[in-house]
């Protein structure tokens, strides 16, 4: 079993709730217990820990666990009656799998959901992997660090904006002090000379004029202030709060892992709550994260040219599989190859590819286009390391970019974007521009599916457009010369190669402003055409024009 770096005192605080004391449950009262003992098997609080004799003082090696070894109490009842439920039908209890789905069922589930699905699995008959909790391990401490950061990034922007609107309240106190010290020297200049009388009528009407100005300062200005402040603020609250939900949750999950290793049937249970767990806290954040700066920690660069190669490769698409390995596009040799995990070539077959989109988990479609009279489709299958060429279809136009989303196949000609459907009719034509000689090129689509971002070469621009065709962005930078490819990473970060400007550069979400340039020609990039992100081994992987080796670079 993997180890479980989590420190003593989140423990604590996740799992401290779950457990009540034994004997105040007798009688009928919920208390959160302090003490565990293992011969007993028994829960006590802090008050009926005193009647607990039996196995010598607390200070003996026979003495009741605490709070501080927690690690060794066993899996509560609530804890235990939460893994067994069923997360949509929260009174029954879980009992079968169904393996083409990966889910875990209720007899509900199965009768509304499941019921054509084969095989579904009684639960007992499932078989476990080992390696499977390490890997699930791996993705815990990884996701909870990055809820950790998502939070911690929105706390940092709460504070600062506390701390703007804090300096805009003290200027206009500042200002309405200035006001008053005006207004009273005003009076004061004005009751020079005048009759005890006058004065006295002066100074009430003073306090009612300041009384006035007070009241409409604080009812209006620091008013109107407090409440822009408190709208600003929640939605930066909303994602701290969700964070820190989401962190909790998947946490106490996992921390059940441990204490269930040894019985099978709730073992497994438990590591798949904690993997969905995990996608919702992962789909969370990339709605949340997409604006997250990659920093390069380090680089290494890997040959990719095969020895049938004949000519200097040309990588003009990549594309990052569910398994973790890569395919690339090398239109040079006309290959599509196949790189394992540490980017070596171990299959290829002979398309000559432009662009690469992913279909099922074992299967892609790319486009093949040779500039004069091939304009096709061609899906590929990958099974065991081999890469076979499927089905295809023809193309009345020239194609370049390709993506997938829902069923629906998004094609760039150069001038235009269509979309298709899987078998190859034409749906309809969503942008155009012809108003130079390479204008819609590379692109790709957020997750969501409600944006597309589009390279245009000849104009050296970015472009971000709505599903129906609507222009929402257009950006353009020194710093981005030639764009050729863009990448979505799984937590919606976008990347764009200028292959010009020989740089990589992180846009935000919306595709109106640079976040940084991440690599350039300093960094040895020259006429980057491709890009993409390995959240396995968390790296930038850059393909070049007219070059055998691709770069990967290490990120946070």
């Amino acid at each position: 079993m993997a180890a479980f770096p989590v420190s003593s005192f989140a423990e604590g605080q996740v799992v401290d709730k779950e457990y009540c004391c034994s004997i105040c449950e007798k009688h009928n009262t919920e208390t959160n217990a302090a003490f565990y003992c293992k011969k007993c098997n028994t829960f006590f609080c802090g008050q009926c820990i005193h009647s607990h004799s039996k196995h010598g003082l607390w200070f003996n090696k026979q003495s009741p666990y605490g709070k501080d070894k927690i690690m060794k109490w066993p899996i509560s009842k609530k804890m235990e009656n939460y893994l067994l439920a069923c997360d949509i039908h929260k009174n029954e209890k879980l009992t079968k799998f169904c393996q083409n789905h990966s889910r875990l069922c209720c007899s509900k589930c199965v009768d509304l959901d499941h019921s054509r699905c084969t095989p579904v699995k009684v639960i007992s008959k499932v078989k476990r992997q080992s390696s499977d909790v390490k890997k699930l391990s791996v993705k815990v401490l990884k996701t909870l660090s990055r809820l950790k950061k998502l939070q911690g990034y929105r706390e940092d922007s709460r504070r600062s904006m506390q701390v703007c609107y804090a300096e805009l309240e003290q200027n206009m106190v500042e200002t309405m002090q200035l006001n008053i010290q005006s207004f009273l020297v005003q009076c004061e200049d004005n009751s020079v000379n005048e009759t005890h009388a006058h004065v006295e009528y002066s100074v009430d009407e003073m306090r009612q004029k300041i009384y006035s100005l007070l009241a409409e300062f604080e009812n209006s200005a620091i008013k109107e202030n407090k409440e822009e402040l408190t709208l600003k603020q929640a939605p930066l609250l909303s994602v701290i709060n969700t964070c820190i939900r989401h962190h909790i949750e998947l946490l106490r999950v996992y921390e059940a892992l441990r204490k269930v290793k040894d019985r099978t049937e709730l073992s497994l249970i438990t590591r798949y709550k904690c993997q969905d767990k995990i996608q919702q806290s992962e789909i969370y954040m990339n709605e949340n994260f997409s604006d997250e700066v990659f920093t390069i920690q380090g680089k290494s660069t890997h040959n990719v040219r095969m020895s049938s190669d004949s000519k200097t490769c040309w990588i003009t698409a990549m594309l990052v599989l569910p398994d973790g390995q890569f395919l690339v596009a090398d239109w040079g040799n006309h290959k599509v190859k196949l790189l394992n995990q540490q980017y070596q070539v171990v299959s290829h077959c002979g398309v000559s590819a432009q662009s690469i989109c992913q279909i099922t988990p074992s299967e892609v479609a790319v486009t093949v286009d040779d500039w004069i009279n091939t304009h096709e489709v061609q899906f590929i299958t990958f099974n065991q390391s081999q890469l076979v060429t499927g089905r295809h279809f023809q193309l009345q136009h020239d194609c370049y970019g390709i993506a997938h989303h829902q069923g629906d196949l998004f094609i760039c000609s150069g001038n235009a974007m269509f979309k298709y459907s899987l078998s190859g009719e034409l749906i309809c034509k969503l942008y155009e521009d012809a108003s130079g000689f390479v204008t819609v090129w590379g692109f790709a689509m957020s997750h969501t599916g409600d944006k597309l971002y589009i390279t245009s070469p000849s104009h050296h621009k970015l472009y971000t457009v709505a599903r129906d065709g609507t222009l929402l962005a257009v950006f353009t930078d020194p710093e981005l010369q030639y764009p050729q490819n863009v990448y979505v990473t799984p937590a919606g970060q976008v990347l764009v190669c200028g292959m010009l400007s020989h740089t990589i550069v992180q846009m935000d979400s919306e595709g109106k402003r640079k976040l940084a340039t991440l690599v350039s020609v300093r960094d040895g990039v020259g006429r980057p055409c491709s890009v993409c992100y390995s959240s396995t081994t968390s790296s930038i992987i850059v393909g070049l024009l007219g070059d055998d080796n691709i770069m990967v670079f290490r990120v946070e």
